[in-house]
Order: structure tokens, then C-alpha cells, then sequence
């Protein structure tokens, strides 16, 4: 195990795959946190934002040629999920996505994009009982380095 900073660390290899669960505003759980409206705000979303554009080419560096990367953020915001992932492809070309298919995980196929990007809102997950409706806010992408 390597407990170290993904901006500074220098890896002795490339690795098969990589899942980077970024740092983000959280703004998929208000339904559970509500207060998270509270510290939300534009600034931090950027700064997040930011923060994982970073990451996300860090982490791209990292992988061996076939290698995939899961980004995950448990946000709302464009800006931290379809927006990053759209950034880092516009910057990489050894970088493509790896679309999510219906198979891989049985029951998303609500959940996800044209583009094969997997992103679930509050509203989703109907029940009779009020108090088991909704799921968090979530966006995932799958990348494989070429």
C-alpha cells in the first residue's frame, strides 16, 4: 500500500487500472445532506473542479498502454463530471473512453449517457414508500489509455 499525494507521488510503474473517486462538492447527496446547498458555491465547484483536472491527467500518466481509469465524483455539477472527462480527452489523445454497457453492471441502463458514462440523479429509484425513493446524484466514466 502507497499512501502518498496523486499531484507529487512519482510511481515506480504504470498500473492495469486505476479507480480515482475525486474529491467534489458532494452535491449528489443533498437529498440525505441537505446542508451541502449551503457550501456548495461556485468557488468550490471550481476549485474542485480544478483539483480534479489535475488529478485526472495525473492519474491518465499513470497507466500502462490498455490500462482503464474509473472517474467518479458524487456530484451534480457538469463541471465535475461530463465537462471533466470531455476536458481530458480534448488534452490527452493517448486517452479514450471506454464506454459502460448495460451488461457489465445489470440494471444501469437508465443510468447511462449517449456517450456510455454512467450518471444517476436523485429523482431516480422509484418506490411505493416514500422513504426508500431516490438515489444520490452520481457520474462515473470509464477510460482506457492507448
Amino acid at each position: 500500500m502507497v499512501e502518498s499525494d496523486a499531484l507529487t507521488w512519482e510511481p515506480k510503474q504504470q498500473f492495469d487500472a486505476i479507480l480515482l473517486d475525486a474529491p467534489c462538492s458532494a452535491t449528489g447527496t443533498f437529498r440525505r445532506h441537505p446542508e451541502v446547498f449551503y457550501r456548495a458555491r461556485p468557488r468550490i465547484i471550481a476549485e474542485n473542479a480544478e483539483l480534479q483536472a489535475r488529478l485526472l491527467a495525473r492519474a491518465a500518466d499513470f497507466l500502462k498502454p490498455g490500462g482503464a481509469l474509473v472517474y467518479a465524483v458524487c456530484s451534480l455539477e457538469p463541471e465535475e463530471g461530463e465537462q471533466q472527462i470531455g476536458a481530458l480527452l480534448a488534452r490527452n489523445s493517448a486517452v479514450r473512453r471506454r464506454p459502460v454497457s448495460e451488461g457489465e453492471v445489470p440494471g444501469i441502463a437508465e443510468f447511462l449517457n449517449t456517450q456510455g458514462d454512467l450518471r444517476t440523479l436523485p429523482s431516480a429509484w422509484p418506490d411505493s414508500d416514500p422513504r426508500m425513493v431516490g438515489l444520490d446524484g452520481f457520474f462515473a466514466a470509464s477510460l482506457e489509455r492507448i
